[in-house]
């Protein structure tokens, strides 16, 4: 019983640690994508069905399709520039 309870304690701590930099879950939520346009495509959101959401390092990102994601893949700093360059215009 005691080896089943150490071994689910150090899964626990092993994912916690892995959430940091990761798509995987974390204890605090992740910081809104204001975008109102793909920041892949420049298409504005909704106009191909729901957005693609996810979360990455701690960001959430909103695609207008599941396509966008390889190209965000590939160079994601790029696109979290805009995403988070949203985050600091002023509301209107």
């Amino acid at each position: 019983m005691t080896g089943i309870l150490s071994g689910i304690i150090f899964i626990s701590l092993a994912t916690a640690a892995r959430a940091e930099g990761t798509n995987s879950v974390s204890a605090t939520p992740p910081k809104p994508d204001l975008l109102a346009t793909c920041p892949v495509s420049g298409d504005k959101l909704g106009d191909m069905g729901k957005p693609y959401v996810f979360v990455y390092q701690g960001q959430e990102v909103k695609l207008c399709c599941p396509s966008c994601k390889e190209d965000f893949d590939k160079t994601p700093a790029k696109y979290l520039k805009l995403i988070r360059a949203a985050d600091k215009k002023p509301a209107k």
